[in-house]
């Protein structure tokens, strides 16, 4: 790949726009019995991650002076030179325009709408002003980040549904312990850049207890599904393992062996959630009838 189409992938923050498109399209499979309507996937997901790579151009945009600071953003292609603001004003607001006009007219109008409030919730309200101005940023604007699902059930419903909303509190809750683990291992730079994250503002023992109490409160939410009935057994004993490990990191992250141990908390969070969805999914397929029929006969055969 050529040097200058690297750097304008690297604007995007390919690994976690990809996370964030495995939920918008977890969103979409779960919102109907069998598979969602092949147009509306294929637009919805690709709508969704110009969305949301725009969003994370933005992002890079607008925190241009604090990537200089931070050892983990000082190379982003802003950071170092290799673009220039306009280049990713100009890259950001094409990639975000055409996200729109392909989300509005191939897909639908309220996936559309929904999409320009998570983008604008994360480009703006988020980077430009939460981030800067109080050490709960992360919660208050996790909203944004917990979007994904929503947009990928609206997708192929054109209809907002609880359920979607209840994948959406199961992200929101999960953010916090899983960014403030970042915070912890990266609170110089934060410190440096003077961002008001948890750790700098609070301390690092205040944020690790509250690490824990947001992952306890986690455990609790992702029962919702199953005590809803949206999921079954299969998923609640996929969420209860997943919880019990997550419960272990940030009990161990109270008194832990190493410096680097904050960052193990943060790694297990991201396979967490997607092991979390992907135990949704499976749950859900299983009790589609048309797998109960192929899966039934070789029972018999057993």
């Amino acid at each position: 790949m050529p040097a200058i189409a690297r750097q304008y992938l690297e604007l995007t923050k390919p690994r976690i726009v990809a996370l964030l498109v495995f939920c918008a399209v977890i969103g979409m499979l779960l919102a109907v019995p069998g598979l969602p309507p092949w147009r509306a996937a294929l637009f919805g997901t690709l709508g969704i991650w110009l969305a949301s790579s725009s969003a994370a151009a933005f992002n890079q945009l607008i925190d241009q002076r604090i990537d200089k600071l931070m050892v983990r953003t000082s190379q982003r292609p802003l950071a170092t030179g290799q673009l220039t603001s306009r280049q990713v004003f100009v890259f950001a607001s094409v990639i975000g325009v055409v996200s729109m006009i392909v989300l509005a007219t191939l897909v639908n109008p309220l996936t559309a709408m929904l999409t320009f409030a998570g983008l604008i919730g994360y480009a703006v309200v988020y980077t430009a002003f939460l981030k800067r101005a109080t050490s709960q940023n992360i919660v208050i604007g996790g909203v944004a980040g917990a979007i994904p699902p929503v947009l990928g059930w609206t997708a192929v419903t054109n209809h907002l549904d609880p359920y979607a909303l209840l994948l959406c509190l199961i992200i929101f809750v999960w953010t916090p312990p899983h960014f403030w683990a970042l915070a912890i291992f990266r609170r110089d730079d934060y410190s440096r850049a003077e961002v008001p994250m948890l750790p700098v503002t609070h301390g690092v023992e205040y944020t690790r207890w509250h690490v824990l109490y947001y992952t306890v409160l986690l455990l609790v939410v992702t029962v919702l599904p199953y005590l809803t009935g949206m999921s079954g057994l299969f998923y609640l004993g996929g969420a209860i393992v997943l919880g019990a490990g997550f419960l272990y990191y940030a009990v161990v992250l109270l008194n832990p062996p190493n410096e680097r141990f904050a960052m193990q908390v943060f790694n297990y969070s991201i396979v967490y959630l997607m092991a979390l969805f992907a135990f949704l999914l499976i749950d859900h397929y299983v009790d589609v009838p048309v797998l109960r029929q192929t899966v039934m006969p070789l029972e018999r055969i057993g």
